[in-house]
């Protein structure tokens, strides 16, 4: 078995594998390596280490040297001279009128080749662009398409996450993304949302898709019945990391329950949660649950004196809620049997009313004042029929 050291290029999308020839080139160092492109440096990101020849796609390239402070010095000159190209890159492109977006420069390590990468939607005729290039930096030119995912791997930058690019951060290929991954995590299927700088779906939808994917073929479904000490419940959700299914009762209240506590039979039968389970439950979600049997627990007691004296007190101003009017009642009726009369309904007018009822003999009427003074006129005035026969 060969053993290989993994360098990460400046624009390789993957960990190439390299020969070390002799040097123990250390994770982090710097190193020149030969490429089909010519001569590059390079960082190590893994140790040295033994592999299969299947799991190595073609024969490892040795490793030149460990890069020395000459070989750092004209990288940082390379650097300068990549800043200057792209400026003279973008003022030609404009002056060409061509339809392609600039995105990078790249001179190799050797100096016999300049790398120009663009971004275009269309086939795009940059003949000319190349003799201008080619007759400005007196070398040789290379024009590289690239698509907008290789764009914000180069140019880097911060996701919604606020971390760094998946794209930059993972190196590897890219896996198509679909919408499907999106519906699948319940995520809000706004563009502005689920898509990345390049404007495609994020590559970090596909990290947990299987996730989701096998934890909902074990939960039950939404609207799913679930059976339970406290009656009938219904799955309103579900969530994925934690493994919980939450629940709400028909009587009221919700719970959150781990799918491994759930008893969930084949053949179609609904699942059901144990009152083991319900007990072993620790949180908020337990008594709100139970908010229901403790409630009619709590009414079926009979109150004492002194909380419905509280519960009367509670009430609002004298002669307007029902706690004032039941104190009012009380304090006539503890009146009336001091008195030796009989209690009668009303109150304020309609009291006055039945006193005078009293004094003149006759019997009280439920109406108030204003009715036993229209009966009493009705009585004192003389009909037409006695008029006519005195």
């Amino acid at each position: 078995m060969p053993t290989v050291v993994g360098v990460k290029l400046r624009f390789a999308p993957k960990v190439l594998f390299f020969d070390p020839a002799g040097t123990e080139p250390m994770p982090g160092q710097t190193v020149v390596v030969q490429t089909e492109r010519g001569t590059e440096l390079g960082q190590v990101v893994d140790v040295p280490c033994e592999l299969e020849d299947a799991q190595l796609p073609a024969a490892p390239k040795p490793v030149e040297r460990i890069a020395t402070d000459e070989d750092l010095a004209l990288a940082e000159e390379l650097a300068e001279k990549e800043r200057e190209a792209m400026r003279v890159y973008r003022q030609l492109i404009e002056e060409s009128h061509l339809d392609m977006k600039p995105v990078d420069v790249e001179y190799l390590f050797g100096g016999d080749k300049v790398i120009f990468y663009f971004v275009a939607e269309e086939r795009v005729d940059f003949r000319e662009l190349v003799r201008e290039l080619a007759s400005r930096f007196k070398m040789r030119i290379d024009m590289r398409q690239v698509g907008v995912r290789d764009e914000a791997r180069m140019v880097g930058g911060l996701g919604h996450c606020g971390q760094q690019l998946c794209c930059v951060r993972f190196a590897g290929d890219f896996q198509p993304v679909s919408i499907r991954m999106a519906k699948e995590q319940d995520l809000p299927l706004n563009p502005l949302k689920i898509s990345g700088l390049c404007g495609r779906l994020m590559c970090c939808l596909r990290y947990e898709y299987e996730a989701y994917k096998d934890f909902k073929s074990r939960a039950p479904k939404r609207g799913a019945k679930v059976e339970t000490p406290s009656g009938e419940g219904k799955v309103t959700g579900h969530n994925t990391p934690r493994e919980t299914v939450q629940i709400r009762l028909a009587e009221g209240g919700s719970l959150s329950v781990p799918l491994g506590s759930m008893e969930c039979p084949g053949g179609g039968c609904p699942c059901s949660i144990s009152a083991e389970t319900m007990e072993a439950l620790a949180g908020p979600a337990v008594p709100s649950a139970m908010a229901g049997p403790v409630r009619e627990l709590s009414e079926s007691k009979p109150e004492s004196g002194s909380a419905a004296e509280r519960r009367d007190d509670a009430g609002g101003g004298a002669g307007t809620s029902g706690g004032g009017k039941r104190r009012s009642r009380r304090k006539s009726k503890s009146k009336q049997s001091d008195s030796g009369q009989q209690p009668r309904s009303g109150g304020g007018s309609e009291g006055q009313a039945a006193a005078a009822a009293d004094q003149s003999g006759e019997q009280p009427a439920a109406g108030g004042a204003s009715q036993g003074r229209r009966r009493r006129r009705r009585r004192s005035s003389p009909k037409k029929g006695d008029n006519a026969e005195g």
